[in-house]
């Protein structure tokens, strides 16, 4: 039979040993990062979380229409590559807990769709006169209107009507 002080000792070394790994996990994650460039001359980077640490433009990038469209797709590009950046950038972490993050990220960041897409097949690029269509005026009837309430009686006066003291 162990004895206490023993059970003590050997949930300590394990609870240590849990933490190192921990430790080492955390900080092989911290550094995974993806950087993504455009032709244009936009920079990003995310971290392991996703999250834009670094944006460079570039002067002739700036003068584009469509910097923002430029720069989150960019940002979507570089999230979606984050699963493959942790699967290889982690190696303490066991197949059980790499095919889990790979899993979550490839959920949580898909590839951005094919450049030009149009979801619901409408062309952003079309006439604004077909975005916007009149529509036809709505008239709402009138409320019916209210029944009277019941009319008051007509006292001789107000201060001799058989009172609340009888």
């Amino acid at each position: 039979m162990t004895s206490p002080e023993q059970l003590f000792t050997d949930y300590d070394a394990k609870l240590k040993a849990a933490q190192e790994k921990a430790d080492r996990l955390r900080s092989e994650m911290d550094g995974v990062s993806v950087t993504e460039h455009t032709r244009d001359g936009v920079t990003v980077t995310v971290n392991h979380a996703g999250n834009l640490t670094n944006l460079e433009i570039s002067q002739s990038a700036r003068e584009k229409p469509t910097l923002a469209q430029d720069i989150m797709r960019t940002v979507q590009l570089a999230q979606s590559k984050l699963a493959e950046a942790v699967s290889a950038g982690v190696p303490s972490a066991g197949p059980e807990t790499r095919k889990e993050l790979v899993g979550y990220l490839h959920d949580e960041y898909p590839e951005p769709e094919p450049e030009g897409y149009v979801e619901g097949g409408f062309d952003d690029r079309a006439a604004e006169e077909s975005r916007f269509v009149p529509e036809a005026e709505v008239t709402t009837p009138k409320p019916p209107p209210r029944p009277a309430g019941p009319k008051p009686q007509a006292h001789d006066d107000d201060y001799f009507d058989g009172g609340f003291l009888r």
